[in-house]
C-alpha cells in the first residue's frame, strides 16, 4: 500500500507589525490624459524621493514603498513623526515647483507584509485600510491625521498650533473615525473636506448603526498574535497616561489640550500696604517663569492669565480660554521682611484641588519658597526635569534683597499689556537700579537690555547712540555673568535684532535662547518678527501662531499678528484679530484707534469718526493723536484738531523728544488744509528747527528723516526733501526690510506729487499699491486706492488720468 503524504497544516500568510503610513493620491488623476497621468505619476515619485524623510527611512531600511496606481502608500516603521514630515516636505516641494495636486492620509496601525501575483512585497490590514478612509476624506491639498497620530504628535509641543481637531465621522461601509487637519507654514488645506460637509459628524446618540472600526475575523493565531499587539498598545496607553500626560479636551475646543498644561493665575495681594501689588505679581512671575523652563510642560505666559482676577469663579472656562488642564491660583502677604505665598494647583475641568500649600518665609528666603512650588507642581504634573531644567528651577538671581525688590518693580512695568513711552522709562528706572545694587545681576541686565532694545527700535521713543550702547552691554555683561542664561541669550538676539538690524545673527540667538526657554512665547514672537521684515509674511504667520498658543490673550501679540494682515491689506482678517482684542479688554484706545485707521484705509470716513470722535489721547499715545488728525485732514475739517495740537504744543514734554517736532508737522499740514498758509509755514519752520536737532543725536533713525523730508517739503525746499526721502531710503531699504523699508518709498512719492513730478510719484505709487508694508502717515495701514482717493497731499495728481485710474483700482491683497 502507497505511502500517503503527511498532511501540511496551513501557515497563516500574516506577520503583524505596527507600521506609520503616509497614502498619497492624485488627485483628478482619472480626468487627465495618458500621457499626463505618466507625467504626474513620475513628478509624484521624483518628489517624493527627493524628500529627506524618504531618503533617512530607505537608508536605514525602514521603509516600504508600495505604488497604488494614481499614488503610493509609504510604511515608517520608526516613528509617527515621520510620514506627517514627509507629508509636510512633499507639500513644500509641490508649492515650490510642480503642478500634482495630492491629497494624503496618516496613520499608524497594524499591517502584514505578503508577496502579490507578481512575487512583489505588497501590504494588508487594518492599517492600510483605516489609512485609505482619512485619506479619501480630503480634497486637494489636504494632509489629514487619525485621531491616533495626532494623539501621539500632541505629546510634542512643537506640533500644537497645526493640528486642528476635525471630529468623528462616519465614512465607507459604516466606520467611524475622528480625523485631525493639518496646516503648516501655508502647506495643507485649512477648509473642512467637502465631504465631511456632506457627512453626519457623530456623536454619543447617533444612529446606533454607525459603528467604529472593526478588525474583520481572523483565523485562532492571527487573533493570539493581535491580542498579543492590543495588550502592548494598551500598555503603552498607560504609560503614556501616567507617564508622559495623557491629552485632554474641554467640552468646547476644538485643538487637544495636554494634560502637563498649566496657566498660573495672578496672585492676591493681601499685604496692608497695597503698593506691594508688584511684589505679589512679581512672584507669580517668577514661578511662572521657573516652571515655564520644564519643556516637559506646557505653561502660558503672564501676559494671557494677567487679564483674570486671582481667584475666579469660571476656571473651566478659563482653562478653555488659555488651552490648559490645570490652574495655578496663589496669595502674597507681605510684612516688613516676612512673607506669607499660599498656593494651590487645581484640575479645571471638575475644580479639584490637586495640591495646596502655604509657605512662611523671611524675605531673604523668597527664592527657595518660588523653587520648592514650582518643583512641587512639576512633580504633581509628573513631569521630568533634565539636569539643566532642575539648575533652573532652584536658580537663586541674586543675594541682595534690595536689588531683587527693585527687579520686580521694573518687572512689573515689561509684563503691562503695551510697551508705552511710560512703561519703558519706569521699567528702565527700577532695572538700572537692580543691576547698580548688584551688579552681578544677570537676568535684571538681560532685562534691562531687552527693555533698552524694544526702546531702540519702537516709534515714539528715542533710538540714541547711547541707549544702543547701553542695551549692548547690558546683554554682554549678562551673558558673561551666566552664559546659559536663556533671558540674557534672548537679550543678545534682540540686540542684534532691534538695534543692528542683524537678522541673520538674531535668528542663531533665538533659537539657541529656545533650548533655555521652551516655553517662552517671546522665542516665536521674535522670530514672527525677523520673518516679517525678510517679507516672509507666512512664515511670521505661522511663527505668530505658535506664540499665540502659549500666549494665546497677549493682546500686543495679537495686535502684531493681526498687523501682518494689515500689510497685506486683507482688512477683513485683521478686523476680526481686533474683534478678538476687544472681546479680552473692551474699549482698548490702542484696538480702537487701529480698527478706525483700517476703516480711513478703506475710505470709510464715517465708521472712523465714530471710533475717533470720543478719544482724548496725549502725546505719550501719539499714534491716537495722529490718527485723529489724519481723520480730519481726510475729512477737510481740521479747525478742532489744530486747537487740540496747539493745546498740547504749548508745553512740549522733553520726554518725547523728536515727537514734539513730529507733532508740529502735523499742526502744519493741518493748519495749511485749513487754508491758512502763513502759520502753516511758521508751524514747519518750528519743526524743522526740532527736528534737525534730534538728527544731530540720531543719524540712523529713518522715522525722523522721513519727518524731516515731509516738513522741507511742506516749506517747499525740493532738493532736501528728495534728498532726505532717498537718505530714509539707504537707512532702511526694503531689501533688507519689508516690514517698514517702503515708508520711506511712500514720502518720495508724495514729496515727488507736491512738486509736479507726476511721471516718478505715479511709478512709485503704482510699486507701493502692490507692495505689502506697515504705513506710517495713515498708522500702521498702507497705501490704498481709497487714501489716494481722500488724502490731500496728492491733490496735485487728481487730473492726471493714470493717477484716476490708481485710485479707482482694487487694493491689492
Amino acid at each position: 500500500m502507497p505511502t500517503l503524504p503527511t498532511p501540511q497544516v496551513p501557515q497563516p500568510d500574516l506577520q503583524l507589525e505596527i507600521a506609520h503610513l503616509l497614502l498619497i493620491d492624485i488627485v483628478g488623476y482619472s480626468k487627465l490624459l495618458v500621457n499626463e497621468q505618466i507625467e504626474a505619476v513620475q513628478e509624484l515619485g521624483r518628489i517624493v524621493r527627493s524628500t529627506e524623510c524618504f531618503r533617512n527611512a530607505e537608508e536605514q531600511g525602514k521603509l516600504i514603498r508600495v505604488p497604488t496606481g494614481d499614488g503610493m502608500a509609504l510604511l515608517f516603521f520608526r516613528s509617527p513623526e515621520e510620514p506627517v514630515r514627509c507629508a509636510l516636505e512633499i507639500g513644500q516641494k509641490l508649492k515650490e515647483s510642480s503642478t500634482v495636486c495630492l491629497r494624503m492620509g496618516v496613520h499608524s496601525g497594524a499591517v502584514n507584509q505578503l508577496r502579490d501575483v507578481n512575487d512583489k512585497i505588497n501590504v494588508a490590514g487594518t492599517g492600510i485600510n483605516v489609512a485609505q478612509r482619512v485619506m479619501d476624506c480630503g480634497d486637494a491639498g489636504h494632509i489629514l491625521l487619525s485621531k491616533h497620530v495626532a494623539d501621539d504628535l500632541m505629546q510634542y509641543r512643537h506640533w500644537h498650533p497645526y493640528l486642528h481637531d476635525l471630529g468623528e465621522y462616519e465614512v465607507k461601509h459604516g466606520l467611524r473615525i475622528n480625523i485631525v487637519n493639518l496646516c503648516k507654514d501655508n502647506v495643507g488645506n485649512p477648509n473642512l473636506p467637502e465631504k465631511l460637509k456632506r457627512r453626519k459628524r457623530w456623536k454619543q446618540s447617533a444612529d446606533p448603526n454607525v459603528r467604529p472600526v472593526i478588525i474583520p475575523g481572523w483565523s485562532k493565531p492571527v487573533l493570539t498574535t493581535a491580542f498579543i499587539l492590543s495588550a502592548i498598545v494598551v500598555a503603552g496607553a498607560l504609560l503614556i497616561y501616567f507617564g508622559w500626560g495623557r491629552p485632554s479636551r474641554s467640552s468646547n475646543a476644538t485643538t487637544i489640550v495636554p494634560d502637563k498644561s498649566i496657566a498660573v493665575l495672578p496672585f492676591e495681594n493681601r499685604s496692608e500696604e497695597k503698593a506691594n501689588a508688584y511684589f505679589a505679581d512679581g512672584i507669580q512671575d517668577e514661578i511662572l517663569t521657573r516652571l515655564a523652563k520644564i519643556s516637559d510642560l506646557k505653561v502660558i505666559s503672564r501676559t494671557s492669565t494677567q487679564h483674570y482676577k486671582s481667584t475666579p469663579a469660571n476656571l473651566r472656562e478659563i482653562a478653555r480660554q488659555l488651552g490648559v488642564a490645570h490652574i495655578v491660583e496663589g496669595s502674597v502677604q507681605r510684612s516688613g521682611d516676612a512673607v506669607r505665598v499660599n498656593v494651590q494647583l487645581i484640575r479645571a475641568a471638575n475644580d479639584t484641588h490637586v495640591w495646596g500649600d502655604t509657605f512662611d518665609r523671611k524675605l531673604t528666603d523668597i527664592f527657595s519658597v518660588e523653587s520648592d512650588i514650582a518643583k512641587t507642581i512639576a512633580d504633581q504634573l509628573q513631569a521630568k526635569l533634565t539636569g539643566t531644567e532642575q539648575q533652573s528651577v532652584s536658580a537663586k538671581p541674586t543675594n541682595n534683597v534690595e536689588a531683587y525688590d527693585a527687579y520686580l518693580r521694573g518687572l512689573a512695568y515689561t509684563l503691562k499689556s503695551l510697551p508705552t513711552s511710560a512703561n519703558t522709562l519706569g521699567a528702565q528706572k527700577y532695572l538700572s537700579e537692580a543691576v547698580r545694587l548688584d551688579p552681578k545681576f544677570a537676568l535684571a541686565w538681560a532685562q534691562l537690555s531687552i527693555v533698552d532694545s524694544r526702546a531702540y527700535r519702537t516709534q515714539g521713543l528715542q533710538p540714541t547712540l547711547a541707549l544702543r550702547e547701553e542695551a549692548r552691554q547690558a546683554a554682554e555683561t549678562a551673558l558673561t555673568l551666566q552664559p546659559n542664561l536663556g533671558e540674557a541669550i534672548l537679550a543678545k538676539g534682540s540686540y542684534y535684532y532691534s538695534c543692528l538690524k542683524d537678522y541673520d545673527t538674531a535668528v542663531g540667538y533665538f533659537e539657541q535662547a529656545r533650548q533655555f526657554l521652551p516655553n517662552s512665547s517671546h522665542i516665536p514672537e521674535s522670530l514672527a518678527y525677523v520673518a516679517r521684515r525678510r517679507g516672509e509674511w507666512d512664515r511670521s504667520d505661522s511663527y505668530f501662531k505658535e506664540a499665540q498658543q502659549l500666549d494665546p490673550r497677549n493682546v500686543y501679540l495679537i495686535t502684531q499678528h493681526a498687523n501682518i494682515d494689515i500689510c497685506l491689506r486683507r482688512f477683513t482678517e485683521a478686523l476680526r484679530k481686533f474683534d478678538e482684542i476687544l472681546g479680552i479688554t473692551p474699549h482698548d484706545l490702542d484696538t480702537m484707534v487701529q480698527k478706525a485707521a483700517i476703516f480711513q484705509a478703506e475710505g470709510n470716513l464715517a465708521r472712523a469718526s465714530a471710533l475717533l470722535a470720543p478719544l482724548h489721547p496725549e502725546i505719550d499715545n501719539s499714534s491716537a493723536l495722529e490718527t485723529q488728525v489724519y481723520q480730519a485732514i481726510l475729512e477737510r475739517r481740521p479747525a478742532q484738531m489744530i486747537d487740540r495740537l496747539k493745546e498740547i504744543l504749548a508745553k512740549p514734554d522733553p520726554r518725547f523728544g523728536y515727537l514734539n517736532g513730529e507733532l508740529r508737522f502735523w499742526l502744519g499740514w493741518a493748519q495749511e488744509v485749513a487754508g491758512d498758509r502763513g502759520a502753516a509755514q511758521e508751524t514747519w519752520r518750528q519743526a524743522r528747527s526740532e527736528l534737525e536737532r534730534f538728527l544731530k543725536e540720531q543719524p540712523e533713525n529713518d522715522y525722523l528723516i522721513e519727518d524731516l523730508a515731509l516738513t522741507k517739503m511742506g516749506l517747499g525746499d525740493k532738493a532736501a526733501a528728495l534728498a532726505l526721502a532717498e537718505q530714509a531710503m539707504a537707512a532702511n531699504p526694503v531689501e533688507k526690510d519689508a516690514l517698514t523699508g517702503p515708508i520711506p518709498i511712500e514720502t518720495l512719492a508724495r514729496v515727488a506729487a507736491r512738486f509736479g513730478e507726476n511721471d516718478r510719484a505715479i511709478a512709485t505709487l503704482q510699486k507701493l499699491l502692490a507692495t505689502p508694508y506697515i504705513g506710517r502717515l495713515a498708522v500702521n495701514t498702507p497705501l490704498t486706492p481709497a487714501l489716494l482717493r481722500l488724502d490731500p497731499m496728492f491733490d496735485p495728481l487728481r487730473n492726471d488720468p493714470r493717477f484716476q485710474e490708481l485710485a479707482r483700482s482694487r487694493p491689492a491683497r
